[in-house]
């Protein structure tokens, strides 16, 4: 018998429906005949060892007979674990264990462990907004995965925890009601830091200019020795950049959904993001990669901060797969079964000492170096990146004067004002502008 379930497949940031066609022979044989075709991976492929657990776990006994399941269209290359729930269910429509021969109206997504529970998978969230825009009404989501789903409009989404909740579920049609997520409110709720420019004392030129960079969307080199308070001043970056619209949260949180560090807790990236890697991160890590390419730390940081401390000791390699996405604000990855586009509009900040030891121009400690040995710790930074980089600002040493003085610094939310209205004045200079151009930068 011929059943077939809905399931969907993520490429890049978005999804393209997947139909799962099963096919069971009803007649028994010596060995388990269970084929999956449709180009699947290694996880797809390794799902029947998980579908027949999670049955048998469930009060399913399959006996060995011929099952074929084909994930159409049959060209596209399918990965994850997340075909395993729409498989189980067309075996168990196959065998006649479903009442509803027809369930085309709804997507069907999730990991099934070997007791039958069902465990939460990457990029729900654009599988959500693809089944919008088919006009599937429906949508079955592991529980981990349902904040995250019901961010999108026009889609039900159900919440489940096993494979035995949506047998009931499509039988009865009931016992499982539809999430609701406002994305508003929780951005509204959202808008809270640890962490606030009141913290930093003294250091007033390199707060101004990290407030001219955040109004006009500026890239910034902080030069400094070390314990100046460079890494404390980008931190509280994000504190000052304009509110997420609920457009610039769904695009970001569609790459971290996709990406699999989405917080299940939220389902929903309400704050500006804020990456700052290490200096040995690959460039593959940096730019984004793999067979199947995945979003890198460029992506990750759409819409928001990317912090590269230390940045002469990142190699140049790496350093320079910065140049299109600073340019372009997409990350374009070209492989030889496919060539996906990130999208990649971020504002750079990176950190820096004058030379190897950190003192050079210190009023407090004499530098060790010699010139040779500044030209090349400075030239480990091409010309053409430092290019990319509009300010460049020294950041000396706080003295102990300004450390002890009683002043209150000025806090976050003031200097956030004045941004946003600074984010104002461009929209409205740009607004006749053919170009999609929102602040100086």
């Amino acid at each position: 018998m011929l059943y077939k379930t809905l399931s969907a497949a993520v490429y890049g940031i978005d999804a393209n429906i997947i139909q799962v066609e099963v096919d069971c022979s009803g007649i028994k044989c010596d060995q388990d005949h269970f084929h999956t075709v449709g180009l699947p991976d290694a996880a797809v492929r390794e799902s029947r060892d998980r579908v027949r657990a999670a049955l048998k776990n469930c009060g399913y006994d399959i006996p060995p007979t011929h099952i074929t399941i084909n994930l159409a269209p049959a060209d596209i290359k399918k990965e994850g674990s997340g075909f395993d729930l729409p498989m189980a269910l067309g075996i168990v429509g196959a065998y006649g264990g479903l009442t509803k021969k027809d369930i085309g109206d709804c997507v069907f997504v999730g990991e099934l462990s070997l007791d039958g529970g069902v465990r939460g998978v990457r990029g729900a969230l654009p599988i959500a907004i693809e089944a919008r825009g088919r006009k599937i009404s429906r949508m079955v989501v592991p529980e981990a995965n349902a904040k995250e789903a019901a961010m999108v409009g026009g889609v039900d989404v159900y919440p489940v925890r096993s494979l035995l909740d949506v047998i009931h579920f499509v039988n009865s049609g009931n016992g499982i009601m539809p999430i609701k997520a406002d994305g508003d409110s929780l951005l509204r709720e959202s808008q809270q830091f640890f962490v606030d420019f009141k913290d930093v004392r003294g250091q007033q030129t390199a707060k101004r200019a990290i407030e001219i960079a955040c109004a006009g969307g500026h890239n910034i080199l902080m030069i400094g020795p070390p314990g100046s308070g460079k890494t404390m001043l980008a931190k509280r970056m994000p504190t000052i950049l304009p509110p997420f619209t609920f457009e610039e949260a769904l695009e970001t949180t569609k790459i971290h959904s996709v990406a699999g560090v989405l917080d299940q807790g939220t389902g929903l990236v309400a704050t500006r993001p804020y990456r700052a890697p290490h200096h040995t991160i690959s460039d593959a890590g940096l730019i984004g990669g793999g067979v199947i390419p995945r979003p890198g730390e460029v992506s990750l940081a759409h819409n928001g901060l990317l912090f590269l401390d230390e940045l002469p000791e990142f190699p140049r390699n790496v350093l320079e797969v910065l140049r299109q996405p600073l340019e372009d604000g997409t990350v374009s990855i070209a492989r030889a079964s496919m060539s996906l586009t990130f999208p990649a509009r971020f504002m750079l900040a990176a950190a820096m000492n004058p030379c190897p030891c950190g003192f050079h121009n210190d009023r407090t400690r004499d530098c060790q170096c010699t010139t040779p040995m500044i030209q090349r710790y400075i030239s480990k930074i091409s010309g053409p990146l430092m290019d990319r980089i509009d300010i460049h600002i020294d950041v000396p040493a706080v003295n102990y004067k300004e450390m002890r003085s009683t002043n209150e610094p000025e806090n976050s939310a003031k200097i956030r004002e004045r941004v946003m209205r600074a984010r104002q004045k461009q929209l409205q200079r740009f607004a006749t502008s053919r170009e999609r151009i929102y602040c100086n930068a």
